[in-house]
């Protein structure tokens, strides 16, 4: 197949981008259609959403949290959001999507609820807000840009999607293993690397939507947000629903924000938390609780924006705390940039990259606990009209004992918002 979907994907986006010109008054119409408001304007409700067809040409096996066999993967996304207030204390939200899964894969079609909550403000301003549901996290400044329409590019940042050797299924028994289930001691037959995938866990997974409570609010320059949630921000999305997962092992996360004027937006957060998932429990040491298995963040965040120049900055010293082993640490950090080079015509870059602390090698020695790496995202981008756009991206990675040496990853994503 080689790059014939991505082709393809690029075609139907010049096909239905021409189209969109002549269609642009009608989705305007739509967009006015989708807008609801009775009880003399007290609630007002709207639906919007998009269609995104994304392609991705990679080296084998899949990078990040892409699910797929082969070197080609075709991924098709419808996303509905409902947004309703009511006067100026209730509003509630969610998101539903019709795609292969959370994460780019090759499986089946889905219909899946990702977001729902309600949001509590009982003043006229912003200074309290208390809000319940299943939502993503507020740490970082990543996540409020990770739609498909707001992200530049097409895959997120490092922190957000690299698989480390650390399992939510089972605990790490021994600084052997570890590095074995990083992949810096060989030793795993490719078949089993390629299940165990599905075991591991990043520093942060996306958005992490996953459920709990919520206060968040702002002081003149001065932002915050804390929550208490049902998963850790490594937690796969199987774990963010309450039904499934309950609230017997909370996570704790926030985040401190200050704008000291309209270009600069500074950050701090912190999140701790269990990182394992229930059914791990029949693998926990003895005399050991979920407790004693916790994956602590924390994180600063920069933003600075002027003309036609944005910047994005984010640091991230995270922590897992293994039995047997000790805490292991790691530094994921990543720093990108967008410019406008006209009101349709936009290009950016991003910088990856990730560390890893030293554990024992077996052999009297010392050695990074996961395999180190480094990625440099490019992303030009096109937006036809206020309701198309089209991104390209390339990625060049280097990782320390991966299966290649430098691998390439090409991918391209059409999005039509409504």
């Amino acid at each position: 197949m080689k790059l014939r979907r991505i082709t393809i994907i690029c075609f139907v986006a010049a096909v239905a981008t021409a189209a969109g010109w002549a269609a642009d008054d009608w989705l305007d119409r739509v967009d006015e259609a989708l807008n609801v408001s009775v009880l003399q304007d007290s609630l007002r409700a709207r639906l919007s959403g998009s269609v995104a067809l994304e392609g991705y040409h990679f080296q084998p096996p899949a990078p990040g949290l892409i699910n797929a066999p082969g070197n080609d993967l075709f991924n098709p996304r419808l996303v509905v959001f409902l947004d309703a207030q009511y006067q100026s204390n209730l509003y509630a939200f969610a998101q539903a999507r019709v795609d292969r899964g959370f994460d780019p894969g090759a499986g089946g079609a889905r219909l899946r609820l990702d977001e729902y909550a309600l949001r509590f403000t009982p003043a006229d301003n912003a200074r309290f807000n208390l809000q319940i549901g299943k939502f993503a996290t507020a740490v970082g400044n990543w996540v409020p840009r990770h739609g498909s329409w707001e992200n530049p590019f097409v895959t997120a940042p490092l922190p957000y999607e690299n698989l480390t050797g650390v399992w939510d299924i089972e605990p790490v028994p021994s600084d052997l293993v570890l590095l074995q289930w990083s992949h810096v001691r060989p030793g795993l037959p490719a078949r089993v690397t390629a299940v165990e995938k599905q075991r591991r866990v990043p520093v942060i997974w996306g958005p992490a939507y996953a459920s709990g409570a919520a206060l968040s609010g702002a002081f003149n320059r001065i932002r915050y947000a804390l929550e208490v949630k049902n998963a850790s921000l490594s937690s796969r999305p199987e774990a963010w629903d309450a039904v499934l997962v309950g609230l017997r092992h909370p996570t704790f996360s926030g985040r401190l924000g200050y704008a000291p004027d309209e270009r600069w937006n500074l950050g701090l957060s912190a999140s701790t938390g269990p990182y394992l998932r229930p059914l791990a429990a029949p693998t926990i040491a003895a005399g050991r609780r979920f407790d004693a298995y916790r994956e602590t963040v924390i994180g600063q965040d920069i933003s600075y924006a002027w003309h036609h120049l944005q910047v994005w900055t984010e640091f991230y010293e995270a922590r897992f705390t293994i039995p047997r082993v000790g805490n292991v640490d790691t530094f994921a950090w990543y720093t990108e940039a967008k410019y406008k080079f006209t009101p349709q015509f936009f290009g950016a870059v991003r910088w990856n990259q990730q560390l890893f602390a030293a554990v024992s090698d077996g052999a009297g020695g010392r050695a990074p606990w996961g395999a180190e790496l480094w990625r440099i995202d490019l992303a030009p981008g096109y937006r036809f009209t206020p309701h198309t756009q089209i991104k390209l991206q390339y990625s060049l990675q280097h990782e320390e004992n991966g299966p290649h040496r430098f691998a390439h990853t090409l991918a391209t994503q059409f999005v039509l918002r409504f």
